[in-house]
């Protein structure tokens, strides 16, 4: 999409809304941000069992247990398959969610993802010697993990106000890197128990995942229905209702009225244009460049580099010379917690402030410089395994590492996320997301597998070289094709992306407007009707 018409059809996009701009206190939106977390705990999960994988596996007792053992690529083929596993479900559970979620709707989806998930945790508690109930644990957990990961973002978009969705579902994020660093403090402290405890050492952080997804399925029944997929579903008064609940507004509220009357507006566009076949959508005017869209930006965001640190952060801090398993699991640690930082801060005061594209670009250009820079330290000064103690230049590649993960934590890592939720209309976002949650665990699958024998066959730096050129790649294709969405309404993206004009949008958000507020004061005469001829009653008898 070129640039001029991208920034043009923003504009028209931004005027086409007839809901005003409120700018409410944070406290009005409470109930959106309370929704959100909640639903969020099940990314708490995708965090924790992505950082779960890569620590277990340098636990001697897992080594001992699962007879372990070998030369050094052919653990790195083991471990490619016990942290890749998890991906491989996920992919599936992604592709499986979209139709789940489109018939039982978010609130039931999430549900059904929970379930799946407990049932692969407890498979992998209850592995003992052999690893295939740890394979087939982490695949069937990885399913749940999966289908909750296309969820989860589409009801947060759904549910958010235009003001402040970049927040809301930049949650996503945030909740991620809390899951991840969960795994890294979790396996660094049991390194501190006694080696004779055995299996109990491994199960502990294996177990934990079990405690938040517990909460969750207490918690979800609780949640209000997403208003937007009512909305596809025609049950128009229990979606207005559920708006203005989660608004903390009445329903005859006049931004309440607006925002309904143009998820009204939108939706049956869609449907008049399809005969009512949502999946017919797909391939419809202004939507295949949405799909590309979600392709690229999440392939591009697995081959980033970060995805390969995050999983094996132990062993890649060991490879460039901090040595030991627990000095690993420590600095793995504290790279956790710089990410939980950096990725908060960005959301809470900069996500909607400074926009989609410009945060991504900048960061994606410090990304590839840092990792330059690490690369060309690893060449020029190669750790030594033999060495009692850590070098200078091994101090200057972790420190190069924290710096790369902080522009990564407001760009590649949070923004994928928001733009894949906001840019599908209300009849494909589910498919849209579904697109976008199955390229990441698909990817995913395939970074694990290969990351740890790119370490072992790109010496030198080589691997660090390998992704800074990749970000080259990204910049240059989200400076020229990614339009800006942040401040759009949902709705209004088909404006954007030439699905409609703004002047058709318009013209059928007005008359969707004149329609509810002609019901609404029939309603209002009805009952002044009853009142008076209540009163007349009351004379009569009274005379």
């Amino acid at each position: 999409m070129a640039l001029g018409v991208s920034k043009s059809r923003r504009h028209d996009a931004q005027e086409a809304s007839f809901a005003p701009d409120t700018h409410r206190p944070w406290h009005a939106h409470s109930r959106a941000y309370l929704l959100a977390a909640v639903g969020f705990m099940g990314i708490f999960l995708f965090g924790y069992d992505t950082g779960l994988g890569g620590g277990v596996i340098a636990l001697p007792s897992f080594a001992k247990d699962f007879h372990i053992s070998g030369s050094k690529t052919h653990i790195a083929q083991l471990q490619g398959n016990i942290v890749a596993i998890l991906q491989g479900g996920a992919f599936f559970g992604a592709l499986g969610g979209a139709p789940l979620e489109d018939y039982l709707g978010r609130k039931w989806s999430l549900m059904v993802g929970c379930w799946i998930f407990i049932l692969g945790g407890i498979l992998q508690v209850v592995a003992s010697s052999g690893l295939g109930l740890v394979y087939g644990g982490r695949f069937v957990a990885g399913f749940g993990v999966g289908l909750m990961s296309m969820v989860c973002p589409t009801y947060a978009s759904e549910i958010a106000p235009k003001e402040i969705r970049g927040r809301i579902t930049g949650m996503f994020q945030v909740v991620v890197v809390i899951g991840v660093a969960f795994s890294y403090w979790i396996n660094y402290g049991v390194t501190f128990m006694n080696p004779n405890r055995g299996a109990i050492i491994w199960r502990i952080p294996i177990g934990f995942q079990l405690v938040p997804v517990g909460f969750m399925v207490l918690l979800l029944p609780l949640l209000k229905e997403s208003p937007r997929w009512l909305a596809t579903k025609h049950k128009d008064e229990l979606a207005l209702k559920n708006l203005a609940w989660i608004r903390k507004l009445s329903p005859s509220d006049p931004a309440v009225q607006f925002e309904f009357a143009e998820i009204i507006a939108a939706i049956r566009e869609e449907e008049a244009a399809t005969q009512g076949a949502s999946w017919r959508e797909i391939g419809a005017k202004g939507n295949p460049i949405r799909f590309v869209i979600a392709f690229v930006i999440f392939t591009l965001q697995q081959w980033s580099g970060q995805n390969s640190i995050s999983y094996y952060a132990p062993s890649i801090f060991q490879s460039i010379g901090l040595t030991g398993a627990k000095t690993g699991l420590l600095a793995s640690g504290v790279y956790g917690i710089v990410k939980i930082v950096a990725t908060a801060i960005f959301i809470i005061f900069g996500v909607d402030r400074f926009g989609r594209k410009k945060p991504l670009l900048t960061g994606i250009a410090l990304m590839s410089l840092f990792l330059w820079i690490v690369g060309a330290i690893f060449n020029t000064h190669p750790a030594n395994p033999t060495a009692t103690t850590v070098a200078p230049a091994s101090i200057g590649m972790a420190v190069c590492i924290y710096l790369f993960v902080i522009p990564y934590c407001f760009s590649v890592g949070p923004l994928p996320w928001v733009i894949c939720s906001e840019i599908f209309n209300n009849r494909t976002r589910h498919y849209g997301l579904m697109t976008a949650a199955a390229t990441q665990w698909a990817w995913n699958f395939g970074v694990t597998k290969a990351t740890p024998l790119m370490v072992l066959k790109m010496p030198h730096g080589g691997i660090f070289f390998f992704f800074a050129a990749i970000n080259i790649i990204s910049f240059t294709l989200a400076f020229l094709f990614l339009p800006e969405t942040s401040g759009t309404s949902l709705e209004a993206m088909d404006i954007i992306f030439g699905a409609v004009t703004k002047e058709e949008r318009e013209a059928e958000i007005a008359k969707r407007a004149a329609m509810m507020e002609k019901a609404f004061d029939d309603e209002e005469k009805g009952v002044a009707s009853h009142v008076e001829h209540h009163d007349d009653q009351h004379a009569e008898i009274k005379a």
